[in-house]
């Protein structure tokens, strides 16, 4: 009828009625930075660090801290913190000091969550289906087989619903990995004149000598041995040879 054609008749009564498909509330985004940045003292750093993950709303994971041969602290420390405080964390971690090498990453997962809920529905009305079969089953058999088939089934659900909550867990909290490495005490004192004066210089001049002097002893020492035997045999020679060689007789 006309009724039905025309505008705000039953047909687009019908048409509005028809509940839209469903959307995606926010997208499901996993965040990872990483950074290094050299500062002065590294426990300072750290605490501040954790202050800055604490007030954010996240945690402190791992840390591992290591002292090199020069005594120079290195710490590296995983902090979660929310999404929406990802960006606020960052800016004041790089504020801790000088910094050396950032690098973030953001990875799109929204369609694994969809996915993973799909699944996690029609297993749990899979599982809800066999045990309507278990409760109408008669005989021994059928329920020994249903019991199996439940178990596999519930063992998949709960393989589902682990990782859900590993994707809730990385797309609700980022993750950023700090690097903290103390900055070289420079032990050489700055002056304003850095040229040599006569004192420099004598020192200058007495280390080498003490230098030479040290080659010096070495070559004597070597050389020693070797001057031992021949003054041996030199004596030697004239003791025994000789007075035995003929003389030449004196001229007028």
């Amino acid at each position: 009828s006309a009724d039905q054609g025309a505008p705000g008749g039953a047909a687009d009564r019908s048409r509005s009625a028809v509940p839209s498909a469903p959307r995606v509330a926010a997208e499901h985004i996993i965040r990872t930075a990483s950074l290094t940045v050299r500062v002065k003292d590294v426990p300072t750093a750290l605490d501040e660090a954790r202050t800055a993950a604490v007030n954010a709303g996240g945690y402190v994971g791992d840390e591992t801290t290591r002292r090199d041969g020069r005594g120079h602290e290195r710490t590296r420390v995983v902090l979660r913190v929310p999404v929406d405080a990802y960006e606020e964390v960052l800016a004041d971690l790089e504020g801790t000091g000088t910094l050396i090498e950032r690098s973030a990453n953001a990875e799109d997962v929204t369609g694994q969550v969809v996915d993973v809920e799909s699944r996690i529905r029609s297993q749990r009305a899979s599982v809800a289906r066999i045990r309507e079969l278990m409760d109408r089953a008669t005989r021994l058999s059928d329920v020994v087989t249903l019991e199996g088939e439940l178990s596999s089934r519930q063992a998949d659900l709960e393989s589902l619903l682990a990782q859900q909550a590993s994707l809730k867990d990385r797309t609700s909290l980022a993750t950023i990995t700090l690097t903290l490495s103390e900055t070289p005490v420079r032990k050489a004192a700055e002056k304003g004149d850095d040229d040599p004066g006569f004192l420099d210089a004598l020192a200058g001049g007495w280390g080498v000598f003490l230098t030479l002097l040290r080659w010096l002893t070495v070559a004597l020492g070597a050389v020693l041995p070797f001057a031992v035997v021949a003054a041996v045999a030199v004596l030697g020679w004239r003791k025994l040879v000789g007075p035995r060689l003929p003389r030449r007789p004196r001229q007028p």
